[in-house]
């Protein structure tokens, strides 16, 4: 099975006021990420680039791990990701 070979993950935050739907928002931090080659702890392929480890289900794109800046991300964020197009 083919892998992509990169993605766009974007940390956005989850604001939730009063039992209302999260507002849309901007990506408070944003990284491309490649392939390594890697399999990460997860057992999902480890992808790295502009201070952002991620472990991404290539059937779900679900992001089962990520580190950004070696630290775990907080409780309030959450992760989308894109395939970058053209791989």
């Amino acid at each position: 099975m083919s892998h992509p070979q990169s993605y766009e993950i974007l940390l956005i935050p989850e604001f939730v006021e009063s039992g209302k739907e999260p507002r849309p928002g901007a990506a408070i931090r944003s990284a491309v990420v490649a392939a390594t080659g890697d399999t990460g702890a997860s057992g999902y392929p480890r992808y790295a680039g502009d201070g952002m480890e991620a472990d991404i289900d290539p059937a779900t794109h679900t992001v089962e791990a990520l580190l950004v800046d070696g630290a775990e991300v907080d409780y309030g964020l959450t992760v989308r990701i894109a395939e970058k197009s053209g791989d």
